[in-house]
């Protein structure tokens, strides 16, 4: 059992990085492809990259239930499933309406794995070194996000024979996936020592009704106060990562670069998530990290509406060494919320995801249409959305009775 939970935490990253986070930042490199072949507009393009945050306010709660109500051992390993099949259908496509139509059902899927994943770090790791668990899964994203959006189309399409074969390819390793999810243990039991150092884990002591999970958790002040805080910053940083490359080719900057820029700040982000992850469980407030790491977002996209040369890099990289640390630290607060722990951890996060995928799908077509008007006025807006992001997480209430744990020896 000792070292059983580490197997669990491996697979967790993973299948953030093969199954969720690769096939994500696939679609908007391949778009060029996609365009050419199905004969897409530029209007056409941002809808189908605006349709997976529909999908995921549709289904973010219900995703965080059934996990609830099921458990994440069995959810995981039929959402993989899902995700590997629905993923593979969007290389069937052969125009617009049929591509919206699957990407659609894809992100139907694909809500539900990251939510459970997060919730099987709560099961498997004591409230010590749950920070540095749920650190792993956000590494997992930004390997993926980073490693996708850099050889899906340069390697992989001219290797397989196009972007349908890529897709195809993407599905049929989700669906790999789900075999060893079937395969893996059931979680501890409620009350159990954890695994390695005795502590009070945070795992449930059985399944939870849908209904009885949400009627509980819709009840709690702070998983609602979470939820505007990533409505701010979640919605911030999908309209800047779409609309940052853009931005930098209209002001002059080469497509290389631009690209590279883009890339930069998923590279820091990678680099960050553990160190911060890290702190959070020797600190004594998850909190305080929580709220300047939102406060960087914030600075760094509102950096980028007036900045100019090198100091580009320097907003980019100062919104992003925060953005999977933040994620990684969020999801903790969730789990450990007075009123959540493990055994509603899933409804608590599929209920902050729906607000985050509110602002998701805001975001970014409010945002872009202020560029008729001046091409920076985007990112001052985004910045706006997440300064309310940081108003809002100085309200949350950190449950103290944990804090202590966090400085037991090891």
């Amino acid at each position: 059992m000792n070292n059983y939970r580490w197997f669990v935490l491996i697979l967790a990253g993973l299948t953030a990085t093969l199954a969720i986070a690769m096939p994500a930042m696939a679609m908007p490199v391949l778009f060029s492809e996609m365009s050419q072949d199905l004969g897409l507009s530029l209007v056409q393009i941002g809808a189908i990259w605006g349709i997976g945050s529909l999908a995921g306010l549709l289904t973010g709660l219900a995703g965080g239930s059934i996990g609830d109500r099921f458990g994440p051992k069995r959810t995981l390993a039929i959402s993989c499933l899902a995700v590997g099949v629905t993923g593979a259908l969007r290389g069937f496509s052969i125009n617009f309406a049929t591509l919206a139509g699957t990407v659609l059902l894809s992100g139907l899927a694909t809500t539900i794995v990251p939510l459970n994943l997060h919730k099987a770090c709560g099961a498997w790791f004591s409230r010590r070194h749950l920070g540095l668990a749920n650190s792993a899964v956000s590494a997992g994203m930004a390997l993926g996000f980073m490693s996708g959006s850099m050889i899906s189309a340069t390697v992989l399409s001219p290797w397989l024979g196009g972007w349908r074969h890529v897709l195809f390819f993407y599905g049929g390793v989700a669906v790999l996936m789900s075999i060893p999810w079937a395969l893996t243990r059931a979680a501890p039991g409620d009350g159990a020592p954890s695994p390695v150092d005795g502590a009070p884990s945070l795992v449930d002591g059985g399944t939870t009704s849908m209904r009885q999970a949400l009627s509980h958790v819709v009840r709690l002040r702070n998983v609602w106060l979470l939820g505007v805080v990533m409505l701010g910053v979640g919605g911030c940083i999908q309209g800047t990562l779409g609309y940052l490359p853009l931005y930098l080719r209209e002001i002059g900057w080469p497509p290389a670069r631009a690209d590279a820029a883009l890339a930069s700040f998923h590279a820091i982000s990678l680099s960050a998530v553990f160190p911060l992850a890290l702190l959070s469980d020797r600190l004594g407030s998850r909190k305080m990290l929580l709220v300047v790491a939102v406060l960087m977002t914030a600075t760094g996209v509102g950096l980028l509406a007036v900045a100019d040369g090198a100091i580009v890099w320097v907003a980019v990289l100062m919104a992003g060494a925060v953005r999977d640390g933040f994620m990684a630290i969020f999801m903790t607060m969730v789990t450990e919320l007075d009123g959540v722990g493990a055994r509603y951890a899933g409804t608590a996060m599929g209920l902050t995801s729906t607000l985050s995928q509110m602002g998701n799908l805001i975001a970014p077509p409010l945002g872009n249409s202020l560029a008729s008007h001046d091409l920076r006025l985007p990112f001052a807006f985004w910045a706006a959305m997440a300064l309310v992001g940081f108003a809002v997480s100085y309200l949350v209430k950190e449950k103290k009775a944990q804090l202590s744990g966090r400085f037991a020896p090891n």
